[in-house]
């Protein structure tokens, strides 16, 4: 079985384990390919540098919504945008979207940050890595004033209602580690109705690490764990939600 960590943070200058044994034991687990992905340009650009020393990493662009103000008032912002995601081995634009859950970021702004990657993710032709915490209305509202956006939406805990909406938007849906200890039924219940045709597995380490590992570093191997959890959530074998969201991120990202 082969699985893929399709959202990890594992370039962090903070992430604080030995990255490369980080990817030996992911590797180990079955978990072959792993996308790095960026939260600020600078981020983005560490991401990059990392994925081009490992053959089974890739990289991602996107200035994450915490960073909006920042994104807005950076000089040359969008052109350093656009230079790092024309780079060798960046699969995606994003982290990006909107979240207005405890942010210090004005809604407003985080808004508008949204909208300039957006115009300019979709000139890249690259799929998008979208975050929306309590934010969903203006997030579709966004989405939906472009057209040919294809992506998933990452770290996905919310009702079987905004599923539906993800879904009939044509994206994908990214499980990680909540699923394996939230208390919300209805988080629970919309997972068990994604489609393995549009589900991924990502791990968002070296946070939300799952069951039983909490209190540990998340690591691209508890991939593994959560895809466990979800086969037997939705009544289904290892190897099919192995072979499935494998087969999803290939397709998606082009790894």
């Amino acid at each position: 079985m082969e699985f893929v960590d399709t959202h990890c943070h594992v370039h962090f200058d903070s992430y604080g384990l030995d990255r490369e044994a980080v990817l030996a034991d992911a590797a180990a687990a079955g978990v072959k390919r792993v996308i790095c992905v960026g939260c600020t340009l600078a981020d983005s650009e560490a991401a990059i540098n990392f994925a081009a020393g490992h053959d089974n990493v890739w990289a991602t662009v996107g200035a994450h919504p915490h960073d909006g103000a920042d994104f807005l008032t950076a000089k040359n912002a969008l052109a350093d945008f656009k230079r790092l995601s024309a780079q060798p081995k960046v699969v995606a634009i994003g982290e990006i979207g909107l979240d207005y859950f405890r942010s210090t970021v004005p809604m407003q702004d985080q808004q508008e940050s949204f909208r300039m990657q957006l115009q300019a993710g979709l000139e890249t032709g690259l799929p998008f890595i979208f975050h929306v915490r309590e934010a969903w209305d203006d997030f579709w509202k966004a989405v939906d004033q472009h057209q040919g956006i294809t992506g998933v939406v990452h770290s996905f805990s919310a009702d079987e209602q905004q599923l539906d909406n993800a879904l009939s938007r044509g994206l994908y849906v990214g499980l990680n580690g909540i699923m394996t200890f939230t208390k919300d039924e209805s988080q629970l219940a919309a997972a068990k109705k994604v489609p393995l045709s549009r589900m991924l597995l990502e791990t968002d380490a070296p946070f939300l690490t799952p069951k039983p590992f909490r209190g540990k570093v998340c690591e691209p191997k508890h991939v593994v764990n959560t895809a466990e959890f979800l086969a037997e959530l939705r009544g289904e074998s290892l190897e099919q939600i192995a072979e499935a969201t494998t087969r999803n991120a290939v397709n998606l990202f082009g790894i």
